[in-house]
């Protein structure tokens, strides 16, 4: 790729010299050539005040004098010069610098040999003190030729100091493609080496890269990547170490009671039936929340939408967790409108959702503490917010809670929680009904969940 990089840079600066060099050639032949034009227009102009100055100093048309008059002409330029009379006296021409005779006295010049394609002519007098000593007739090259020693001389030297600018502009180019591949490659190769050691297994890879350019911005879109897997990696392995330990501790227990009762230790009576009979629906709720929580994450699971009444739904709940709460004298306030708060929704889910959270306070609460349901809705948003004193949650365990067997109970005992997964399906379910769910806690004081579901959903929407 560095090669490639390499290359393609040079070629961009070859072709932009290419254009430059061809681009100054055009310009400055066009504009060179519009300056020896004027200044041709310039010198004819001033070839009768040159003429009559020449006559009235020798009084007749010295041939040596139109010698020097010729010389001084723009190249290509033929002047035809009559008397008064219209008798020929002289042809001068630029192109030779000497003079043919054409009749008695006078004199011409050779034609010039370079090519010319469009001619001017015109016609001047020239006036002396006593009227008019000749007329002119010159034609003269509508486009200056660059013949002249000195001017092509001078084009030489502009066009050898272009040639020297460019070969050093090629000079810095190819040694600023040679760092700049580099440098761009270099990143690239870190990253290429680093994407293979995460492949082999190397999730904690990153790199360390300074600039905020696009292989910056690549590079900081690459650690992040990589402290996600790490992170998915910790999630899968805490996620088997939890299901061993939700699978083993009711099977522990169960085989504890069987051997029991094999042993004749214990008696089956129904008070040990019972105990195995809990253990196994432990097993049975933690099937079945599995199920339900990766079904709802393959999005797999599908909404069943209709009129929800929030108002009976909730009360449903708080009737059923009832026992409970008295259990642990539990003040629990249901907070809502007399009118009935109709939501669109799937009964079953949204009653899962919010049993869910009502007994996650339940759990969390200590005996004597307060349990409040709030429900509220607007024009197009319905709230439900459950608050809990109690133990509270700290804020390094705020961003984690609704992840799979995530507890903030580190000891993981029976009774400050259920199967762990609680929140995730809370969480996957406010998701299906595109709602949001929010919590506010302070380690100590009280912890509040906060639900918005949308009124209204469209049918044809998972």
């Amino acid at each position: 790729m560095r090669k490639k990089l390499f290359i393609s840079t040079l070629l961009i600066v070859l072709i932009t010299l290419t254009f430059s060099m061809l681009s100054v050639h055009l310009v400055f032949q066009q504009q060179f050539t519009d300056y020896l034009t004027k200044t041709n227009e310039t010198i004819l102009e001033e070839l009768p005040s040159r003429l009559s100055a020449l006559y009235l100093s020798k009084g007749t048309w010295d041939p040596a004098s139109l010698n020097e008059v010729s010389q001084a002409l723009p190249v290509g330029t033929i002047v035809t010069l009559t008397d008064p009379n219209g008798k020929f006296i002289a042809t001068l021409n630029s192109s030779r610098g000497s003079m043919m005779q054409h009749g008695p006295g006078g004199m011409g010049m050779g034609m010039s040999s370079s090519p010319i394609t469009k001619w001017k002519t015109k016609t001047i007098t020239v006036f002396g003190p006593l009227g008019t000593l000749a007329t002119a007739l010159v034609r003269y090259p509508a486009t200056a030729q660059i013949l002249n020693p000195q001017d092509v001389l001078f084009q030489s030297s502009v066009f050898r100091s272009l040639l020297f600018a460019a070969g050093l502009a090629l000079l810095f180019g190819i040694i600023l493609s040679f760092f700049t591949s580099r440098r761009l490659v270099a990143p690239l190769k870190r990253l290429m080496q680093a994407a293979e050691r995460i492949g082999q297994g190397h999730l904690d890879e990153h790199i360390s890269l300074r600039s905020k350019d696009e292989v910056g911005q690549l590079a900081n879109a690459f650690n992040t990547m990589a402290h996600n897997l790490e992170r998915q990696e910790t999630l899968r392995k805490q996620f088997t170490a939890d299901i061993a330990h939700e699978l083993r501790t009711p099977l522990t227990s169960i085989k504890s009671y069987i051997e029991a009762f094999q042993d004749g230790v214990l008696p089956a009576d129904q008070e040990n039936l019972s105990s195995i009979h809990e253990e196994i629906d432990r097993l049975v709720d933690l099937s079945n929340d599995l199920k339900d929580l990766n079904v709802a994450e393959m999005g797999a699971l599908k909404l069943n939408l209709g009129p929800v009444n929030l108002n009976h739904l909730l009360e449903k709940i708080i009737h059923s967790l009832h026992p409970l709460i008295q259990e642990k004298e539990l003040t629990l306030n249901l907070n809502a409108p007399e009118e009935p708060v109709t939501t669109s929704g799937d009964e079953r889910l949204l009653t899962r959702l919010f049993y869910n959270l009502v007994h996650n306070a339940y759990q969390y609460t200590e005996n004597g503490g307060l349990v409040s349901v709030t429900l509220t809705q607007t024009s197009n948003v319905t709230e439900v917010r459950i608050l809990n004193t109690g133990i509270g949650i700290s804020e390094e365990d705020l961003p984690f809670i609704f992840e799979r067997f995530y507890r903030t109970d580190k000891s993981r005992t029976r009774e400050t929680g259920g199967t762990g997964i609680g929140l995730a399906l809370v969480h996957q379910i406010t998701a299906l009904h595109q709602g949001n769910i929010t919590v506010q806690s302070k380690v100590g004081q009280a912890t509040e969940f906060i639900v918005k579901l949308p009124k209204e959903q469209k049918e044809s929407e998972d």
